[in-house]
């Protein structure tokens, strides 16, 4: 059965057709795409999409073993010295509220789970600083569990190429979802983050010579490519 959209209703052939042919080049640009974040388990991918937040992937990155080495799993955290911890993550930014969302993160999975984090949306979503976004990218990062995490580059790239009308993240996975077929949507949302980093950029996107050109729906495109519309 088609999925349905945010607003009741099922996409037609010819959307199905233009998603279909978005992935596409999106596969052929990014056969194997997957987190920048650099993590061992489940765990670590929760903390590194924490302090993530309003920082470069090549910043955490060089944070996280640091952070593991001292801090291996949840218990150890969970009872950690917050100006220890706050010392160690400070070049990720925003470290004072990072620091108690990791540390509560890692009580919660110790209190709730017995450490082992679940592999259940609605079980992750419990958790203290987990939303629908960071659940759905350990999902299908780290279980290949069909899932589409919403980020900016995800909402932005979607909107432009004219996949959703949306501007609430939940809105435009459910539009994601009707769109793409179950065994697509692991892999999905990391190629449009990429893309969205590499060519579809907030202030200055590359449309000259974008393989989504004549796909695109977004007014400025041509403009930004230096040509005139038809």
């Amino acid at each position: 059965m088609p999925g349905t959209r945010a607003d009741g209703s099922s996409p037609g052939a010819a959307e199905r057709g233009k998603a279909r042919a978005v992935l596409n080049r999106l596969i052929a640009r990014y056969p194997d795409a997957h987190t920048a974040l650099d993590y061992v388990d489940a765990w670590q991918l929760l903390v590194v999409t924490v302090l993530s937040a309003q920082t470069t992937d090549e910043n955490v990155n060089r944070v996280a073993p640091i952070l593991f080495e001292r801090y291996p799993g949840p218990g150890d955290l969970a009872d950690a010295n917050p100006d220890e911890v706050e010392r160690i993550i400070f070049s990720t930014g925003l470290y004072r509220p990072k620091t108690k969302s990791i540390i509560s993160l890692a009580q919660d999975v110790e209190e709730m789970y017995d450490g082992d984090v679940p592999a259940e949306l609605d079980e992750l979503v419990k958790l203290r600083g987990v939303g629908r976004k960071t659940a759905s990218v350990v999902l299908a990062e780290v279980w290949d569990i069909p899932a589409i995490a919403v980020d900016t580059h995800v909402r932005r790239v979607a909107g432009r190429l004219g996949l959703t009308g949306e501007n609430d993240p939940n809105r435009i996975e459910t539009d994601l979802r009707a769109l793409y077929p179950v065994d697509t949507w692991s892999g999905l949302s990391m190629r449009f983050i990429q893309f969205g980093r590499d060519v579809c950029d907030a202030r200055r996107p590359r449309c000259g010579g974008c393989e989504m050109f004549e796909l695109c729906e977004w007014p400025g495109r041509h403009e930004a490519a230096g040509t005139s519309p038809r």
